[in-house]
């Protein structure tokens, strides 16, 4: 804990140096642990109280020990991220003196926890879709523990090490290439001939497109914002660096502060919710009776899902000229997983199997009445017919051959389906959002100094940290609202890098080649971390 808040009180700082010394007090600390403490307890009272309302058993000793070690790392996970990744949004507000130190991170780690909490949940399972599909469905068993230890430890030792070296690095890239590279372990260690799938190449295309385009756009936004405020706002105090530990004027301060406040709350909103679609994996291979459906959804809704559900089946069956009725829900989902395995879906045979999955899961909502009756030792094989249709219908996207009308009633189908099983508990969302708060106040000061000082060759401008952060925080923003995992770590440490080139400032490339060469390895090494790991947990699991 000796990075914890504001470190000890003989610290020696620079003259252009906010001081940020003189907040771990006794008292900040048991403060943090007992916030930590009443965290996980309430995590585990919320799993007992959700089984316990669904009438699932009590879990085996293996499965709870499982779940419990699972759920810590998930969430040690989002605690590195916030040290890591928010110290980004506080190092503007702190060398700009527009708030103390201690103020800063709290105050960022609270807006954190906001923007979990209130976070829609799409950026959570837009992550979950890079796995590989068997493993998704198989989440349980000892295979899906090994991913999920594999690339959440392997993502926390990357951040830690560039942490240690003070390099601001993107957690989300650091997940992305651990997903990778479990999926690529996957698909060398299944045997010749075994139905499995590596990487979902097209869904890392997405996302890497989101992730590529984080530093560009910071970039070259930041500094074109920089250069606009200066031909529109003429009032010269916006342009000037710090003086002494002197705020600035209350109306530069009030900019500042809000500009820090809403990339906070961005970054929760997007970041925040990587841990949690991994978490519901965890829960719902572990207690799929309280976590695999949405119990939530009124039973006034079960009559439009009914309908969209048989307007599906008949607009597969449509494109399915020769049906089989001999096909079993059993086959139907073999060829289905097959097909997506394969990522390709345009085939009779597999719109044949699809019309068949969308009866199944009709009849299971008309045979129970609601997603909260569907028993126990029904839940497994419903949730797995939803996702597939649902995963078919996205890897389907504008199949040829289909009318708009039955492109319409796919996708509402696709919705229903989503709104079925993909959603985030209140407890989960609260316990994350406390991991990522804490981790604000945890560790921030390496960074927070390497964005503050060693991107520019001069001290931050009051002008320079609102342009960076406006960028960071709308960008980030829109990227949650379309489901887009984006970096908070690229975007503003590369703006704050082009509101200095924009103001001929200068930069210290030393600093911008190890971001870059962070930016570059990061992929490699996560990669081949958790394919490392995900081969020794098979063996131990």
């Amino acid at each position: 804990m000796s990075d914890m808040t504001l470190g000890s009180s003989t610290e020696v700082h620079s003259p252009s140096r906010p001081n940020m010394s003189g907040g771990n007090k006794p008292l900040h600390v048991a403060l943090f642990f007992m916030v930590l403490i009443g965290a996980l307890g309430f995590a585990a009272f919320s799993i007992l109280h959700d089984m316990h309302s669904v009438g699932e058993g009590a879990l085996a000793t293996g499965t709870f020990v499982m779940l419990g070690i699972a759920l810590i790392i998930a969430l040690a996970f989002e605690f590195v991220n916030g040290f890591h990744d928010t110290a980004n949004a506080v190092a503007t507000v702190i060398y700009t003196r527009s708030l103390p130190p201690l103020v800063a991170v709290i105050w960022s780690g609270f807006w954190n926890f906001l923007g979990v909490a209130l976070s829609t949940g799409a950026v959570a399972y837009s992550i979950v879709t890079l796995l590989p599909v068997e493993l998704i469905l198989q989440a349980g068993s000892s295979a899906g523990y090994a991913m999920i230890f594999a690339l959440l430890i392997a993502a926390i030792v990357w951040n830690l090490v560039t942490w240690a070296f003070g390099i601001p690095n993107s957690s989300s890239h650091a997940l992305v290439g651990s997903i990778m590279g479990v999926g690529l372990a996957n698909q060398l260690m299944s045997p010749t001939g075994a139905a499995t799938q590596g990487v979902d190449w097209g869904q890392v295309e997405k996302v890497f497109s989101s992730l590529l385009f984080s530093p560009i756009c910071g970039f070259a936004m930041a500094a074109l914002l920089l250069l606009v405020m200066k031909l529109l706002v003429r009032n010269k105090a916006l342009y000037r660096a710090p003086e002494g530990d002197t705020p600035p004027p209350l109306w530069i301060r009030a900019l500042l502060i809000f500009t820090c406040t809403g990339v906070s709350f961005s970054h929760g909103g997007n970041d925040g919710q990587k841990g949690m679609g991994l978490i519901m994996l965890i829960l719902i291979g572990a207690a799929p009776t309280a976590y695999a459906l949405n119990r939530a959804m009124p039973e006034s809704a079960m009559p439009a899902f009914i309908q969209s559900s048989a307007e599906a089946e008949k607009i597969f069956l449509t494109h399915a000229p020769s049906p089989s009725v001999s096909l079993t829900a059993e086959n139907a989902r073999e060829i289905v997983g097959e097909g997506l395995r394969a990522k390709s879906i345009a085939s009779s045979t597999t719109y044949d199997a699809l019309a068949v999955l969308s009866n199944d899961i009709s009849t299971s909502v008309r045979t129970y009445g609601s997603m909260k009756a569907v028993p126990a030792a029904a839940v497994p094989n419903v949730r797995t017919d939803m996702y597939l249709v649902a995963d078919a219908i996205r890897v389907m996207g504008e199949a040829e051959g289909f009318s708009p009308a039955e492109k319409k009633s796919l996708k509402s189908f696709q919705s229903e389906l989503y709104h079925g099983t993909r959603f985030i508990p209140l407890w989960v969302k609260v316990s994350v959002a406390i991991a990522l708060g804490l981790g604000t106040m945890v560790g921030w000061k390496r960074i927070v100094v390497t964005v503050g000082e060693k991107i520019g060759k001069t001290h931050m401008t009051y002008a320079e940290g609102a342009s960076a952060e406006i960028v960071a925080m709308t960008t980030i923003g829109l990227a949650e609202g379309y489901g887009l995992p984006v970096s908070t770590t690229h975007i503003l440490s590369s703006g704050v890098a082009g509101t200095m080139a924009a103001n001929g400032s200068g930069l210290q490339f030393s600093t911008l080649r190890s971001m870059a060469l962070a930016w570059v390895t990061t992929l490699p090494a996560a990669m081949a971390i958790a394919g490392l790991l995900y081969v020794l947990f098979r063996q131990i699991f």
